[in-house]
């Protein structure tokens, strides 16, 4: 049988792909260390795993569930965005709860794109945009990010380009890779942007609660509902990654026509689920203080792992990973630089390059490993 077309745009994922040698790897005897994967090894918060457990024998919980979630998820999401980033979401039509924001990038992209419609993406970005956008027959137009601009877009250098084509623009800030974090003044820039373009900006902000002060949505700047919609995730924020809870918000209008692709593809979020994401958002600041007082411990050490690589790196960046330019005296490729760790020292970090070509020249560390883990490559990599 021969397949669709659209296979042939996009390749395995990086990590599904590089994960099968590491297994390969530790199959074979060898002590993997794993630095790459941005998966949380800490639990969520108790009451979270308690409100599953005990929703188990209500009533409802086994059958289908609504595909806009349950009233009590919208409401908590809603209560949850007030609280933390002072936006007032209506929580009957603005708020779509999603079995992870990677699902909401398909629905989202299904609902606004026609084969030839183009999409800016940010250089270096999260893979997963790409791939998207080739798999509906969408043309990715990418924009590069650069360390001089604090890694944000350059919109004066993307209007000297033909954007009639342009139907939606990726953006994710806190930002992954890099960790760098956007301004006020930036989003109040970028939604002007998107207005004289008729551009759908799409704000990818699963990490905005880690090793960050100051966590900010797009959606709280004046007019932004009108051209952006938001993505979230409980995955890094609560440790959640395993359990696929997320969500989208945004006009009312926008998210109706996600509703009409999701409810397409799936029966609803499962009742336990929405029951342990909702102690999850009636969480108190003092759970982020906590989780940040361990990442603030991990950092400090993997700064030491980059320092003795000889990288360098910005210190003042959020989220869960370490970005680290390689140094000036380096010859190989980060994929070649990151395999000979892999293989000479049992270390595996992610090689910059896999976010696009403006990646390339830098590895990046994850953040979600023991202290113990840390230190003991430390000695991996110091040893002769």
């Amino acid at each position: 049988m021969i397949p669709a077309k659209r296979i042939h745009t996009v390749e395995e994922y990086y990590f599904s792909k590089k994960l099968r040698e590491v297994r390969g790897l530790v199959a074979a005897g060898k002590s993997i260390i794993n630095l790459g994967i941005g998966s949380p090894d800490l639990q969520p918060p108790s009451v979270v795993v308690d409100a599953l457990e005990a929703s188990l024998h209500d009533e409802t919980a086994h059958k289908y569930q609504s595909y806009q979630g349950i009233p009590e998820l919208r409401n908590a999401i809603a209560d949850f965005y007030l609280k933390n980033y002072n936006v007032s979401l209506n929580a009957n039509e603005e708020v779509l709860p999603l079995m992870g924001s990677k699902e909401g990038i398909m629905h989202i992209s299904m609902a606004y794109l026609d084969e030839g419609d183009e999409v800016l993406i940010a250089n270096p970005s999260y893979p997963t945009y790409t791939s998207v956008t080739k798999l509906l027959g969408a043309v990715p137009k990418y924009y590069n990010l650069e360390a001089s601009n604090d890694w944000l877009p350059n919109l004066e250098a993307l209007e000297q380009h033909d954007l009639s084509k342009v139907k939606l623009m990726w953006v994710n800030y806190p930002h992954m890779p890099t960790g760098a974090k956007a301004s006020k003044s930036f989003f109040e820039k970028l939604i002007i942007f998107a207005k004289k373009h008729q551009i759908l900006i799409i704000n990818d902000n699963p990490y905005s609660f880690i090793l960050n002060d100051e966590p900010l949505s797009i959606l709280a700047l004046k007019g932004a509902k009108e051209v952006a919609l938001e993505l979230n995730s409980l995955s890094k924020s609560f440790n959640m990654a395993g359990w696929r809870t997320g969500m989208v918000m945004g006009k009312a209008e926008h998210i109706q026509h996600v509703l009409k692709v999701k409810s397409n593809m799936d029966s609803g979020m499962f009742y336990g689920i929405q029951k342990g994401a909702i102690k999850a958002l009636e969480s108190s600041t003092t759970w982020f203080t906590e989780l940040n007082n361990i990442y603030k411990k991990r950092r400090e050490l993997v700064w030491e792992i980059a320092e003795k690589l000889h990288c360098t790196f910005d210190t003042e960046t959020s989220g869960m990973f370490v970005w680290a330019k390689l140094p000036a005296t380096n010859t190989l490729t980060s994929e070649a630089f990151i395999d000979k760790l892999l293989y000479e020292k049992d270390v595996f970090i992610t090689p910059g390059s896999i976010f696009g070509t403006q990646g390339e020249g830098y590895i990046r560390f994850s953040l979600c490993v023991s202290e113990e883990k840390i230190k003991e490559v430390i000695k991996r990599i110091t040893a002769a």
